[in-house]
């Protein structure tokens, strides 16, 4: 695992499907400005001084909590797990659809 490809929402930027379709760097590397817009959670990241939110004391918070819920881009708790897991100095991750919590 690639410590500089560690989305700030907890998703792995390594493996994501549209980093080599758009020539994206990467959430840290992007610094909240994606190849699909301005990514709040990654500018309040930012805000807060912390390299994801793993390291935030409200986690999950609720704009958070929203994408891990969005019909689209949401996961079944792949991203918490992550965030998780790299705030303790882990170096795995869970790609998106492959966890189920239940």
């Amino acid at each position: 695992m690639d410590r500089e490809q560690i989305g700030r929402c907890g998703a792995y930027c390594g493996v994501c499907e549209w980093k080599e379709k758009t020539n994206c760097p990467g959430c840290p590397k992007a610094e909240g400005n994606m190849f699909w817009g301005e990514c709040l959670i990654a500018k309040c990241s930012i805000e807060k001084g912390i390299d994801h939110c793993g390291f935030c004391s409200s986690l999950p918070c609720d704009m958070l909590q929203q994408a891990f819920e969005h019909p689209e881009h949401g996961d079944n708790g792949e991203r918490l797990a992550n965030l998780r897991a790299w705030a303790r100095g882990e170096d795995t991750y869970i790609e998106l659809g492959t966890f189920s919590s239940g």
